[in-house]
Protein backbone atom coordinates (compact mmCIF):
# COMPACT_ATOMS: atom_id res chain seq x y z
CA UNK A 1 0.00 0.00 0.00
CA UNK A 2 1.19 3.51 -0.77
CA UNK A 3 -1.15 5.03 1.82
CA UNK A 4 -1.55 4.19 5.49
CA UNK A 5 -4.12 1.47 6.24
CA UNK A 6 -7.57 3.11 6.05
CA UNK A 7 -9.78 0.57 7.86
CA UNK A 8 -8.10 -0.61 11.06
CA UNK A 9 -10.98 -2.25 12.92
CA UNK A 10 -13.94 -4.41 11.95
CA UNK A 11 -16.01 -2.12 14.17
CA UNK A 12 -15.40 0.62 11.62
CA UNK A 13 -18.74 0.19 9.89
CA UNK A 14 -22.25 1.54 10.37
CA UNK A 15 -24.26 0.14 13.26
CA UNK A 16 -27.08 -1.06 11.05
CA UNK A 17 -24.70 -3.64 9.58
CA UNK A 18 -24.69 -5.34 12.98
CA UNK A 19 -28.44 -4.80 13.41
CA UNK A 20 -29.14 -6.49 10.10
CA UNK A 21 -26.25 -8.93 10.47
CA UNK A 22 -27.68 -10.49 13.61
CA UNK A 23 -31.09 -10.99 11.99
CA UNK A 24 -29.44 -12.38 8.85
CA UNK A 25 -27.42 -14.81 10.97
CA UNK A 26 -30.49 -16.09 12.81
CA UNK A 27 -32.98 -16.15 9.94
CA UNK A 28 -31.30 -15.90 6.51
CA UNK A 29 -27.85 -17.45 6.87
CA UNK A 30 -28.28 -19.41 3.63
CA UNK A 31 -29.08 -16.33 1.49
CA UNK A 32 -26.55 -15.34 -1.14
CA UNK A 33 -26.22 -11.86 -2.60
CA UNK A 34 -24.34 -9.88 -5.21
CA UNK A 35 -23.40 -6.25 -4.66
CA UNK A 36 -22.38 -3.75 -7.34
CA UNK A 37 -20.41 -0.52 -7.03
CA UNK A 38 -21.41 2.61 -8.93
CA UNK A 39 -19.98 6.12 -9.13
CA UNK A 40 -22.72 8.60 -10.01
CA UNK A 41 -20.43 11.62 -10.51
CA UNK A 42 -19.80 12.75 -14.06
CA UNK A 43 -16.17 13.35 -14.94
CA UNK A 44 -14.70 11.31 -12.07
CA UNK A 45 -12.06 8.79 -13.12
CA UNK A 46 -10.07 6.32 -11.02
CA UNK A 47 -6.52 5.86 -12.30
CA UNK A 48 -4.74 2.52 -12.47
CA UNK A 49 -2.72 3.56 -9.42
CA UNK A 50 -5.91 4.26 -7.46
CA UNK A 51 -7.45 0.93 -8.42
CA UNK A 52 -4.34 -0.92 -7.29
CA UNK A 53 -4.34 0.97 -3.98
CA UNK A 54 -8.02 0.14 -3.46
CA UNK A 55 -7.21 -3.54 -4.03
CA UNK A 56 -4.40 -3.40 -1.46
CA UNK A 57 -6.54 -1.57 1.08
CA UNK A 58 -9.38 -4.07 0.75
CA UNK A 59 -6.91 -6.92 1.07
CA UNK A 60 -5.63 -5.36 4.30
CA UNK A 61 -9.21 -4.95 5.56
CA UNK A 62 -9.80 -8.65 4.90
CA UNK A 63 -6.91 -9.52 7.24
CA UNK A 64 -8.64 -7.90 10.23
CA UNK A 65 -10.34 -9.81 13.06
CA UNK A 66 -12.53 -8.69 15.93
CA UNK A 67 -10.67 -8.30 19.20
CA UNK A 68 -12.15 -9.53 22.46
CA UNK A 69 -12.45 -5.93 23.63
CA UNK A 70 -14.49 -5.07 20.53
CA UNK A 71 -16.70 -8.12 21.01
CA UNK A 72 -17.28 -7.17 24.65
CA UNK A 73 -18.39 -3.74 23.47
CA UNK A 74 -20.89 -5.26 21.02
CA UNK A 75 -22.10 -7.70 23.65
CA UNK A 76 -23.00 -4.76 25.91
CA UNK A 77 -25.42 -3.34 23.33
CA UNK A 78 -28.85 -4.24 24.68
CA UNK A 79 -30.27 -5.93 21.59
CA UNK A 80 -27.16 -7.85 20.46
CA UNK A 81 -27.27 -11.52 21.43
CA UNK A 82 -24.46 -13.76 22.57
CA UNK A 83 -24.95 -16.21 19.72
CA UNK A 84 -24.22 -13.45 17.18
CA UNK A 85 -21.17 -12.27 19.13
CA UNK A 86 -19.86 -15.83 19.07
CA UNK A 87 -20.34 -15.91 15.31
CA UNK A 88 -18.41 -12.64 14.94
CA UNK A 89 -15.60 -14.14 17.01
CA UNK A 90 -15.09 -16.61 14.14
CA UNK A 91 -15.98 -14.29 11.26
CA UNK A 92 -13.50 -12.86 8.79
CA UNK A 93 -13.91 -10.95 5.52
CA UNK A 94 -12.98 -12.92 2.39
CA UNK A 95 -10.94 -11.16 -0.27
CA UNK A 96 -12.01 -13.96 -2.61
CA UNK A 97 -15.55 -12.53 -2.55
CA UNK A 98 -14.33 -9.37 -4.30
CA UNK A 99 -13.98 -8.81 -8.05
CA UNK A 100 -12.13 -5.50 -8.54
CA UNK A 101 -11.29 -4.34 -12.05
CA UNK A 102 -10.98 -1.27 -14.29
CA UNK A 103 -13.91 -2.31 -16.47
CA UNK A 104 -16.17 0.71 -15.96
CA UNK A 105 -16.57 4.19 -17.39
CA UNK A 106 -15.20 5.69 -14.17
CA UNK A 107 -12.20 3.35 -14.27
CA UNK A 108 -13.27 1.31 -11.23
CA UNK A 109 -15.55 -1.72 -11.10
CA UNK A 110 -16.24 -3.55 -7.83
CA UNK A 111 -18.58 -6.48 -7.43
CA UNK A 112 -18.84 -8.78 -4.45
CA UNK A 113 -20.69 -12.07 -4.30
CA UNK A 114 -21.19 -14.63 -1.55
CA UNK A 115 -23.32 -15.23 1.49
CA UNK A 116 -25.40 -12.27 2.61
CA UNK A 117 -23.72 -12.63 6.01
CA UNK A 118 -20.39 -11.77 4.37
CA UNK A 119 -21.26 -9.41 1.55
CA UNK A 120 -23.43 -7.12 3.66
CA UNK A 121 -20.44 -6.36 5.86
CA UNK A 122 -18.25 -5.26 2.94
CA UNK A 123 -20.31 -2.31 1.71
CA UNK A 124 -19.36 0.44 4.18
CA UNK A 125 -15.61 -0.27 4.54
CA UNK A 126 -15.28 -0.57 0.76
CA UNK A 127 -16.93 2.80 0.14
CA UNK A 128 -14.83 4.43 2.86
CA UNK A 129 -11.68 3.02 1.25
CA UNK A 130 -12.66 4.18 -2.24
CA UNK A 131 -13.39 7.69 -0.98
CA UNK A 132 -10.17 8.14 0.92
CA UNK A 133 -7.97 6.68 -1.80
CA UNK A 134 -9.57 8.95 -4.37
CA UNK A 135 -9.26 12.19 -2.41
CA UNK A 136 -5.73 11.49 -1.21
CA UNK A 137 -4.45 10.54 -4.68
CA UNK A 138 -6.45 12.89 -6.92
CA UNK A 139 -5.97 16.11 -4.92
CA UNK A 140 -3.71 17.92 -2.50
CA UNK A 141 -5.15 16.19 0.55
CA UNK A 142 -3.68 18.58 3.12
CA UNK A 143 -5.31 21.51 1.35
CA UNK A 144 -8.64 19.66 1.25
CA UNK A 145 -8.37 18.78 4.93
CA UNK A 146 -7.71 22.43 5.80
CA UNK A 147 -10.86 23.50 3.97
CA UNK A 148 -12.74 20.69 5.73
CA UNK A 149 -11.60 21.96 9.14
CA UNK A 150 -12.56 25.55 8.36
CA UNK A 151 -16.04 24.58 7.19
CA UNK A 152 -16.57 22.26 10.14
CA UNK A 153 -15.65 24.98 12.63
CA UNK A 154 -18.03 27.41 10.93
CA UNK A 155 -20.91 24.92 11.11
CA UNK A 156 -20.28 24.17 14.76
CA UNK A 157 -20.18 27.88 15.61
CA UNK A 158 -23.63 28.30 14.05
CA UNK A 159 -24.98 25.48 16.19
CA UNK A 160 -23.35 26.97 19.30
CA UNK A 161 -24.87 30.38 18.63
CA UNK A 162 -28.34 28.92 18.10
CA UNK A 163 -28.51 30.12 14.49
CA UNK A 164 -29.58 26.56 13.68
CA UNK A 165 -31.80 24.53 16.00
CA UNK A 166 -32.05 20.91 14.97
CA UNK A 167 -32.82 19.04 18.23
CA UNK A 168 -31.26 15.54 18.22
CA UNK A 169 -28.81 14.75 15.44
CA UNK A 170 -26.26 12.06 14.66
CA UNK A 171 -23.31 11.79 12.31
CA UNK A 172 -23.95 9.34 9.44
CA UNK A 173 -20.96 10.06 7.16
CA UNK A 174 -18.73 6.99 7.18
CA UNK A 175 -19.44 5.73 3.67
CA UNK A 176 -18.69 9.07 1.97
CA UNK A 177 -16.19 10.63 4.34
CA UNK A 178 -13.17 12.56 3.15
CA UNK A 179 -10.97 10.37 5.32
CA UNK A 180 -10.84 8.54 8.64
CA UNK A 181 -8.99 11.57 10.01
CA UNK A 182 -11.77 13.92 8.93
CA UNK A 183 -14.61 11.84 10.38
CA UNK A 184 -12.76 11.34 13.65
CA UNK A 185 -12.21 15.09 13.96
CA UNK A 186 -15.85 15.86 13.17
CA UNK A 187 -17.22 13.40 15.73
CA UNK A 188 -14.78 14.55 18.40
CA UNK A 189 -15.56 18.24 17.87
CA UNK A 190 -19.32 17.77 17.65
CA UNK A 191 -19.30 15.73 20.84
CA UNK A 192 -17.17 18.23 22.78
CA UNK A 193 -19.48 21.24 22.33
CA UNK A 194 -22.74 22.44 23.83
CA UNK A 195 -25.48 23.85 21.59
CA UNK A 196 -28.55 26.03 21.88
CA UNK A 197 -31.54 24.04 20.68
CA UNK A 198 -29.47 21.12 19.34
CA UNK A 199 -27.94 17.98 20.77
CA UNK A 200 -25.33 15.70 19.23
CA UNK A 201 -26.43 12.20 20.23
CA UNK A 202 -24.15 9.79 18.38
CA UNK A 203 -22.61 8.39 15.24
CA UNK A 204 -23.31 5.48 12.93
CA UNK A 205 -19.59 4.59 13.02
CA UNK A 206 -19.37 1.93 15.74
CA UNK A 207 -15.59 2.30 16.07
CA UNK A 208 -15.85 6.02 16.79
CA UNK A 209 -18.84 5.49 19.09
CA UNK A 210 -16.71 3.14 21.17
CA UNK A 211 -13.69 5.46 21.03
CA UNK A 212 -15.57 8.50 22.31
CA UNK A 213 -18.09 6.76 24.55
CA UNK A 214 -21.12 7.96 22.61
CA UNK A 215 -24.17 6.22 21.24
CA UNK A 216 -23.89 4.09 18.08
CA UNK A 217 -26.92 4.77 15.88
CA UNK A 218 -28.67 2.77 13.14
CA UNK A 219 -31.26 0.08 12.46
CA UNK A 220 -31.98 -1.11 8.91
CA UNK A 221 -31.06 -0.31 5.29
CA UNK A 222 -32.72 -0.94 1.94
CA UNK A 223 -30.86 -4.24 1.55
CA UNK A 224 -32.91 -5.68 4.43
CA UNK A 225 -36.22 -5.04 2.68
CA UNK A 226 -34.92 -5.96 -0.77
CA UNK A 227 -33.47 -9.30 0.28
CA UNK A 228 -36.08 -10.46 2.79
CA UNK A 229 -38.89 -9.41 0.46
CA UNK A 230 -37.45 -10.27 -2.96
CA UNK A 231 -34.85 -12.95 -2.21
CA UNK A 232 -37.48 -15.66 -1.78
CA UNK A 233 -38.76 -16.57 -5.24
CA UNK A 234 -42.20 -17.39 -3.83
CA UNK A 235 -42.78 -13.88 -2.47
CA UNK A 236 -44.73 -11.18 -4.27
CA UNK A 237 -42.20 -8.30 -4.13
CA UNK A 238 -44.97 -5.76 -3.55
CA UNK A 239 -45.19 -7.24 -0.04
CA UNK A 240 -41.47 -6.79 0.64
CA UNK A 241 -42.10 -4.46 3.56
CA UNK A 242 -44.36 -6.96 5.32
CA UNK A 243 -41.73 -9.70 5.13
CA UNK A 244 -39.03 -7.28 6.31
CA UNK A 245 -41.05 -5.90 9.23
CA UNK A 246 -42.19 -9.36 10.28
CA UNK A 247 -38.63 -10.73 10.37
CA UNK A 248 -37.39 -7.65 12.24
CA UNK A 249 -40.02 -7.96 14.96
CA UNK A 250 -39.25 -11.68 15.24
CA UNK A 251 -35.61 -10.75 15.94
CA UNK A 252 -36.01 -7.65 18.10
CA UNK A 253 -39.56 -7.30 19.38
CA UNK A 254 -39.91 -3.66 20.43
CA UNK A 255 -36.15 -3.03 20.53
CA UNK A 256 -34.05 -1.36 17.84
CA UNK A 257 -37.07 -0.31 15.80
CA UNK A 258 -36.84 2.47 13.23
CA UNK A 259 -38.46 1.37 9.98
CA UNK A 260 -37.19 2.52 6.57
CA UNK A 261 -40.17 3.50 4.42
CA UNK A 262 -39.07 4.12 0.83
CA UNK A 263 -37.65 0.86 -0.55
CA UNK A 264 -40.69 0.21 -2.76
CA UNK A 265 -42.31 3.63 -2.19
CA UNK A 266 -43.68 4.98 1.06
CA UNK A 267 -47.27 4.61 -0.13
CA UNK A 268 -46.78 0.87 -0.55
CA UNK A 269 -44.96 0.71 2.80
CA UNK A 270 -48.00 2.17 4.55
CA UNK A 271 -50.13 -0.73 3.28
CA UNK A 272 -48.14 -2.96 5.64
CA UNK A 273 -47.32 -0.47 8.38
CA UNK A 274 -50.61 -0.93 10.13
CA UNK A 275 -51.50 -0.89 13.83
CA UNK A 276 -49.25 -3.71 15.06
CA UNK A 277 -46.05 -2.61 13.36
CA UNK A 278 -46.77 1.10 13.77
CA UNK A 279 -47.11 0.46 17.51
CA UNK A 280 -44.07 -1.80 17.87
CA UNK A 281 -41.64 0.38 15.88
CA UNK A 282 -40.49 3.52 17.68
CA UNK A 283 -40.33 5.53 14.48
CA UNK A 284 -39.64 5.74 10.76
CA UNK A 285 -36.74 6.95 8.61
CA UNK A 286 -36.95 9.22 5.57
CA UNK A 287 -34.40 8.66 2.78
CA UNK A 288 -35.91 10.01 -0.45
CA UNK A 289 -38.54 12.40 -1.78
CA UNK A 290 -39.93 15.59 -0.27
CA UNK A 291 -39.25 15.32 3.49
CA UNK A 292 -42.02 17.75 4.45
CA UNK A 293 -44.66 15.87 2.46
CA UNK A 294 -43.32 12.58 3.82
CA UNK A 295 -43.51 13.75 7.43
CA UNK A 296 -47.06 15.04 6.99
CA UNK A 297 -48.02 11.70 5.45
CA UNK A 298 -46.52 9.71 8.33
CA UNK A 299 -48.21 11.86 10.98
CA UNK A 300 -51.56 11.53 9.19
CA UNK A 301 -51.02 7.75 9.05
CA UNK A 302 -50.33 7.53 12.78
CA UNK A 303 -53.41 9.66 13.44
CA UNK A 304 -55.55 7.36 11.28
CA UNK A 305 -54.45 4.43 13.45
CA UNK A 306 -55.21 6.23 16.68
CA UNK A 307 -51.51 6.50 17.57
CA UNK A 308 -50.24 9.78 19.05
CA UNK A 309 -47.55 10.88 16.57
CA UNK A 310 -45.83 12.82 19.37
CA UNK A 311 -44.78 9.44 20.80
CA UNK A 312 -43.07 8.46 17.53
CA UNK A 313 -39.82 9.59 15.91
CA UNK A 314 -39.41 10.96 12.41
CA UNK A 315 -35.75 10.37 11.49
CA UNK A 316 -34.56 12.35 8.47
CA UNK A 317 -31.40 11.16 6.70
CA UNK A 318 -31.53 12.26 3.07
CA UNK A 319 -28.97 14.83 1.80
CA UNK A 320 -29.22 17.00 4.89
CA UNK A 321 -27.36 20.09 5.99
CA UNK A 322 -27.96 22.11 9.15
CA UNK A 323 -30.10 24.70 7.37
CA UNK A 324 -32.46 22.10 5.95
CA UNK A 325 -32.58 20.24 9.26
CA UNK A 326 -33.44 23.47 11.05
CA UNK A 327 -36.41 24.04 8.73
CA UNK A 328 -37.63 20.47 9.17
CA UNK A 329 -37.31 20.63 12.95
CA UNK A 330 -39.34 23.81 13.26
CA UNK A 331 -41.97 22.49 10.85
CA UNK A 332 -42.54 19.23 12.76
CA UNK A 333 -41.68 20.30 16.31
CA UNK A 334 -44.59 19.53 18.65
CA UNK A 335 -46.15 17.11 16.19
CA UNK A 336 -43.61 14.28 16.48
CA UNK A 337 -40.17 13.55 17.88
CA UNK A 338 -37.73 14.80 15.25
CA UNK A 339 -34.19 13.50 14.73
CA UNK A 340 -31.57 13.76 12.01
CA UNK A 341 -28.83 11.57 10.60
CA UNK A 342 -26.44 13.86 8.73
CA UNK A 343 -23.73 12.38 6.55
CA UNK A 344 -21.66 13.95 3.80
CA UNK A 345 -22.32 17.53 4.96
CA UNK A 346 -20.45 16.68 8.17
CA UNK A 347 -17.85 14.18 6.98
CA UNK A 348 -16.87 15.45 3.50
CA UNK A 349 -17.59 19.14 3.00
CA UNK A 350 -14.59 20.73 1.26
CA UNK A 351 -13.87 22.96 -1.71
CA UNK A 352 -14.22 19.86 -3.92
CA UNK A 353 -17.50 18.13 -4.76
CA UNK A 354 -17.84 14.89 -2.78
CA UNK A 355 -18.12 11.55 -4.49
CA UNK A 356 -21.61 10.18 -4.97
CA UNK A 357 -20.73 6.50 -4.80
CA UNK A 358 -22.87 3.55 -3.77
CA UNK A 359 -22.73 -0.22 -3.43
CA UNK A 360 -26.14 -1.82 -3.77
CA UNK A 361 -27.53 -5.32 -3.68
CA UNK A 362 -28.29 -6.31 -7.27
CA UNK A 363 -29.03 -10.03 -6.88
CA UNK A 364 -30.28 -12.27 -4.09
CA UNK A 365 -30.48 -16.06 -4.33
CA UNK A 366 -29.90 -15.98 -8.07
CA UNK A 367 -32.53 -13.42 -9.01
CA UNK A 368 -32.59 -9.68 -9.51
CA UNK A 369 -33.60 -7.33 -6.69
CA UNK A 370 -34.27 -3.61 -6.82
CA UNK A 371 -35.64 -0.67 -4.93
CA UNK A 372 -38.11 1.86 -6.29
CA UNK A 373 -37.81 4.79 -3.92
CA UNK A 374 -39.83 7.99 -3.64
CA UNK A 375 -37.59 9.76 -6.16
CA UNK A 376 -35.98 8.73 -9.45
CA UNK A 377 -32.25 8.12 -9.69
CA UNK A 378 -31.59 6.12 -6.52
CA UNK A 379 -32.11 2.66 -7.98
CA UNK A 380 -29.38 0.30 -9.10
CA UNK A 381 -30.50 -2.85 -10.93
CA UNK A 382 -28.84 -4.63 -13.83
CA UNK A 383 -32.11 -5.85 -15.30
CA UNK A 384 -34.58 -3.16 -16.44
CA UNK A 385 -37.19 -5.87 -17.06
CA UNK A 386 -37.15 -6.75 -13.36
CA UNK A 387 -37.65 -3.10 -12.38
CA UNK A 388 -40.66 -3.00 -14.72
CA UNK A 389 -42.01 -6.19 -13.15
CA UNK A 390 -41.52 -4.82 -9.64
CA UNK A 391 -43.30 -1.59 -10.55
CA UNK A 392 -46.21 -3.55 -12.04
CA UNK A 393 -46.53 -5.56 -8.81
CA UNK A 394 -46.57 -2.37 -6.75
CA UNK A 395 -49.08 -0.71 -9.05
CA UNK A 396 -51.41 -3.71 -8.94
CA UNK A 397 -51.31 -3.83 -5.16
CA UNK A 398 -51.92 -0.11 -4.81
CA UNK A 399 -54.96 -0.40 -7.08
CA UNK A 400 -56.48 -3.64 -5.74
CA UNK A 401 -55.31 -4.31 -2.17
Amino acid sequence: MKLHQIINSLLETDLYKFSMGQAIYHQFSDYKTTWTFKCRNEGVFFTDEMVEEIRDQIRAYCNLRFTEEELDYLNDIKWIKGSYVDFLRLWKPRYEDFDISKDADCGLSIEVAGTWLNTSMYEIPTLAIVNEVYFRMAYDYEKLFLSFQERLDEKISRLESGQYEIASFSEFGLRRRLSAQAQDLAVWKLNSKQYKGSKFVGTSNVYLAKKYGIRPVGTMAHEWIMCTGQGNHKHNPAYSNWFALDAWVKEYGVLNGTALTDCITTDCFLKDFQLTYATLFSGVRHDSGDPFAWGDKMIAHYDSLGIDSKTKTLLFSDSLDFERADKLYHYFDGRANVAFGIGTYISNDTEVEPLNIVMKTTRCNGQDVAKISDIDGKSLCKNPEYVTYLQRCIDWRMEHD
